[in-house]
């Protein structure tokens, strides 16, 4: 009988979608499928996807991986059951260790306690660009030629076609708009957009942000004229890329980027931050500039807006770019490193 591998879906129950549980998502879903019989999903209830969870995720995760005698866990979300010495460990990135300042104090210490010794103590840990391996290697100790790279996907929703007037009707948005998606923090660095939405007002467009409040992350920058859509429905988030004139992106640092790639499937232009992965997941299909100068990306942002024809040049990189990425070959080359890791063979 093939070992079994249960899939640590926590991420998966929780209301708000980030990349994260984009990612637990896609391959809870698809992983079974790619190898029947070989996968069992273990989901909590939606009251513990949060903290409440991680009583869950230490005790009660790898009692049912015993009892199933699963020969690992695949862990899709940046934490697992420390207690249990099979983890395939999917780590990002590791933000907290590097800059914990933009977390709440408890969250990052949390994070600087257990993120190390699991790292440590997995099977396999895996993460989604180059640089979070070249990162995870220096801040937890593992060597990085035992770091797999699996790159994140984009859903087909994600499409030029997508429902962008049920997007605009149900988001109020009656103007044209540059959006960018992201959790309000000082990580994210919304505050580097102000001098591009002031010159899009002036030009009768509006920069729009979509993305939550996770009170763990603290240190919002100020943001006025950029409008706050707050967290978007899954269901709307296809039409609201699609409608956009531009996406940009000033994150200070990410493991990895999918909302870029997700606004290039959507055909816009995009506008990303020379930092973290960002250059490495966009490739030469994204003007870059630099996360401490808004001037910088004001002059981006605008030249996707005004130049018809760079614009349509990004579009087309974008849309081929995108193609590259697909969660089918997420899911294929995660499996590849969980057979190693259970032994199949």
């Amino acid at each position: 009988m093939q070992p079994l591998a249960v899939i640590n879906a926590r991420a998966a129950a929780r209301h708000e979608i980030g990349g994260v549980e984009r990612w637990t998502r896609e391959v809870a879903a698809r992983l079974p499928v790619q190898r029947p019989g070989a996968y069992v999903v273990a989901q909590p209830p939606r009251a513990l996807a949060h903290r409440a969870g991680h009583a869950w995720e230490q005790v009660v995760l790898p009692a049912l991986a015993a009892r199933r005698r699963a020969a690992v866990v695949v862990c899709p979300a940046n934490l697992a059951p420390l207690a249990w010495p099979r983890n395939v460990l999917v780590l990002h990135d590791v933000s907290t260790l590097r800059n914990p300042e933009w977390y709440g104090r408890a969250y990052a210490a949390w994070q600087h306690a257990l993120l190390p010794a699991l790292a440590r103590r997995a099977a396999r840990v895996v993460t989604v660009s180059g640089f979070s391996r070249t990162e995870i290697a220096a801040t937890t100790g593992v060597a990085v030629g035992a770091i797999a790279v699996v790159p994140g996907g984009v859903d087909e929703r994600f499409a030029p076609d997508a429902a962008v007037d049920a997007a605009r009707a149900a988001l109020g948005l009656a103007r044209p708009y540059v959006l960018t998606v992201a959790t309000h923090g000082a990580r994210k660095n919304l505050g580097a957009l102000v001098p591009a939405a002031e010159a899009l007002a002036a030009r009768g467009v509006d920069l729009v942000a979509a993305g939550g409040r996770r009170d763990y992350l603290p240190g919002a920058d100020a943001a006025p004229g950029i409008r706050s859509l707050g967290y978007v429905e899954d269901v709307l988030l296809p039409g609201l890329y699609a409608g956009a004139s531009a996406f940009v992106l000033a994150s200070r640092y990410e493991g990895f980027g999918l909302t870029c790639l997700e606004a290039m499937a959507s055909g816009v232009p995009v506008v990303a931050a020379e930092a973290g992965a960002l250059p490495e997941t966009c490739g030469d299909a994204a003007l870059l500039a630099d996360p401490d100068d808004p001037a910088a990306f004001a002059t981006a942002v605008l030249a996707c807006v005004d130049d018809a024809a760079r614009a349509e040049r990004l579009r087309a990189a974008g849309l081929e770019r995108a193609r590259a990425f697909t969660w089918e070959r997420t899911v294929r080359e995660l499996d590849a490193v969980v057979g190693e890791a259970a032994g199949w063979g």
